[in-house]
């Protein structure tokens, strides 16, 4: 029986990783679910599955909790040391799906425990992928990509070697707005932001997909993850989101992962890795889908491409500065305090005004560092949008 932790429990991730083990209870032992205010649905994931603690993010909420787990003989706790002090409970395969820098912390500590890591917090690498690979290479735990775009690219090199890959592509959706007018996008709506055409995600994954924030993050992802230089990683809007990723090799030949647009195929796989065990996705039907689609992202319709290659260009804790002053771009983005287009002009102000301060991006990257140049950013975002 293998022993599993659940970090973001309560999101997308975590509800389809529970919907995959609670097909086959008898081979799981769950040590510990984590989630944020939604506590009701944690608190019946948790007796569901027998955990052994239940850690909700916030302490104003573990009051509320403790009385959702009365009697059920679930432990409880809430905030980010209760947070680290679940991910260092014994597992032997960790779900790391919460949200934000927030997930940094928890993955490092179960990583120190020598679990093997199933990475969907995409922050991690962007924020401190050398410091999230140098941990899992000295405790010689592994990491498995939960991303989709990165399960693939994952599956796609079983059998290869790095050294014979040419470039890589990874492909986006384009998001609510790949079909409108330039001009249109200044007047976006949060919710208009909200509604994706393919998937079925939380709102801020939503509205960073039409913004292509998410396709930025993951470019940093896969230039941190696989090593590769960033010149080999490209970009393809692909409306369909059948075709999640290539690997193009230097005898020219490309290998595609092609799939339902289901987030439990590529979280299956990191569960079972390294075997292959059936999993309920649809089977797809290629002669009803007919063709696919590919075009190259415009360059004006989506910044935040370019400013993932400045990030990756400048180095260092660019990074944290990134993710940290798009994450608050969104904030306010939802808050209604700035428009659409504003989110990338934000984040590349607050990149530009970190830069200039002596020795900052160029600090060592520990936890601390990070955690400092991500408050920094967050605090420059936020005075910035009070003078606009």
């Amino acid at each position: 029986m293998r022993r599993v932790s659940i970090f973001g429990a309560t999101g997308s991730i975590g509800q389809n990783t529970i919907d995959l083990i609670r097909r086959a209870p008898e081979e799981y032992d769950v040590v510990a679910l984590t989630g944020g205010s939604n506590i009701a649905q944690l608190a019946k994931d948790a007796i569901a599955l027998k955990a052994d603690i239940a850690v909700t993010a916030y302490p104003e909420k573990l009051e509320e909790l403790q009385r959702a787990l009365a009697g059920s003989g679930v432990k409880t706790a809430a905030g980010e040391m209760a947070l680290a002090e679940a991910a260092a409970r014994p597992a032997d395969w960790v779900m790391s799906a919460i949200v934000g820098a927030a997930g940094l912390k928890p993955g490092i500590v179960a990583l120190e425990q020598g679990a093997t890591l199933a990475l969907a917090n995409k922050e991690s690498l962007v924020c401190a992928g050398r410091l999230l690979l140098g941990t899992a290479a000295r405790s010689k735990a592994r990491i498995l990509p939960v991303d989709s775009e990165h399960s693939a690219i994952f599956q796609g090199l079983v059998g290869e070697e790095l050294s014979a890959v040419e470039r890589i592509l990874i492909t986006a959706s384009g998001g609510a707005f790949r079909d409108w007018p330039l001009e249109d996008l200044a007047k976006a709506t949060v919710e208009q932001a909200s509604t994706h055409p393919n998937w079925d995600m939380g709102q801020r994954i939503t509205i960073d997909s039409a913004s292509m924030f998410n396709k930025a993050m993951e470019v940093i992802e896969t230039r941190e993850f696989f090593g590769v230089d960033p010149k080999q990683i490209e970009v393809l809007v692909h409306p369909e989101s059948l075709v999640h990723a290539l690997v193009g090799f230097q005898d020219g030949a490309l290998m595609a992962h092609v799939g339902a647009a289901d987030m439990r195929h590529a979280i299956g796989y990191a569960l079972h890795w390294p075997e292959r065990k059936p999993l309920p996705v649809e089977r797809l039907d290629l002669t009803r889908i007919g063709q696919l689609n590919f075009h190259a992202p415009d360059d004006q319709r989506y910044p935040a491409l370019r400013l993932a290659r400045e990030t990756m260009a400048r180095g260092g804790l660019m990074g944290a500065v990134f993710n940290a002053a798009k994450e608050r771009a969104l904030d306010h983005f939802i808050a209604g305090r700035i428009g659409f287009l504003d989110m990338a002009d934000l984040t590349e102000w607050v990149m530009a005004a970190l830069d200039r301060e002596p020795g900052l991006i160029d600090a060592s990257m520990t936890l601390d560092s990070v955690a400092h140049v991500d408050h920094l950013a967050r605090m420059a975002a936020d005075e910035r949008v009070t003078r606009i």
